[in-house]
This record gives structure tokens, C-alpha cells and sequence, in this order.
């Protein structure tokens, strides 16, 4: 079985990501397996998943989660004027997928990181989320460099 593209599995990292914040106190292990179940085969570029694509889209959207406190810190500081209750749910997910592919993930080029989080703000947030989203990792890559 082929795997999905970086793309498709980035976005179910956001997906995961983005449920985890109506999730509190639940336990984010139990809620994998649960996130996979709902996915048919009649969803778009939801085609069956590799056990490599669940190993990998599981492991990540852990780390993300894992580390979501520390990042929070980073996005807080980044998105000046903006308290955490103003930013929607999706801009903050897609920034915390971003900024730990940025900060975190090797294996990722900062500007792949920053295209496909526009990309992702494009299709899921609101009109001005490509350009708030697009600044702010801007601003993360230009300080870490």
C-alpha cells in the first residue's frame, strides 16, 4: 500500500491537533485510535492508511501535543496583541503543527513548513488566517535562524 503525500499526512496531524483543544481531560492515547476509526474510505484524500502513515501521523500529533505548552509560550510570544482566546482554533492548531516542524522536526524545511501551514490556513481558517499565520512563522524563523 502506497503512502500518503507529506501533505495528506500533515493534515491529519492538524485534524488530530485541532480536536485535541475540545478534548480536555481526556486522555489523547484513547482518542488516536478513534480519530482513525471515523476515517472512511468515501473522504477525500482519506484513502486507507499505511500502518507507516497511522505509525507516523500517531507519533507526531504526540510530540505536537506533548510539547503544546512550550509552543503556546512561543506562539504567545510571536502573536503580539493577540491573547490565545481571539486566535480560532484552527490558526492555533496550525501553528502548533508549524512551529514544531520549524523548531522541532529536522526533517522539515522551515519554508515547506511555512507553505503548507498557509496551505492549511487557507483551507481551514478564516480569510486573514493566511497572512496571520504566514507573518508569525516568519517571524519564528527569522529569530531561530
Amino acid at each position: 500500500m502506497a503512502s500518503l503525500s507529506r501533505s495528506a499526512l500533515r493534515e491529519h496531524i492538524f485534524k488530530i491537533v485541532f480536536s485535541s483543544a475540545f478534548r480536555h481531560g481526556e486522555d489523547f492515547d484513547d482518542y488516536i485510535p478513534i480519530y482513525f476509526e471515523s476515517i472512511t474510505d468515501s473522504d477525500d484524500n482519506k484513502k486507507q492508511l499505511s500502518e507507516s502513515d497511522i505509525r507516523y501521523i500517531s507519533d507526531k500529533s504526540r510530540q505536537v501535543i506533548m510539547m503544546r505548552e512550550e509552543i503556546d509560550s512561543l506562539i504567545s510570544g510571536y502573536a503580539k496583541g493577540w491573547s490565545f482566546s481571539r486566535l480560532g482554533k484552527a490558526e492555533l492548531a496550525i501553528l502548533r503543527l508549524s512551529i514544531f516542524e520549524i523548531k522541532y522536526d529536522e526533517s522539515i524545511p522551515q519554508n515547506v513548513a511555512i507553505n503548507e501551514a498557509v496551505e492549511l490556513a487557507k483551507a481551514y481558517g478564516d480569510e486573514q488566517a493566511p497572512g496571520f499565520i504566514n507573518g508569525i512563522l516568519s517571524s519564528v524563523v527569522k529569530e531561530n535562524i
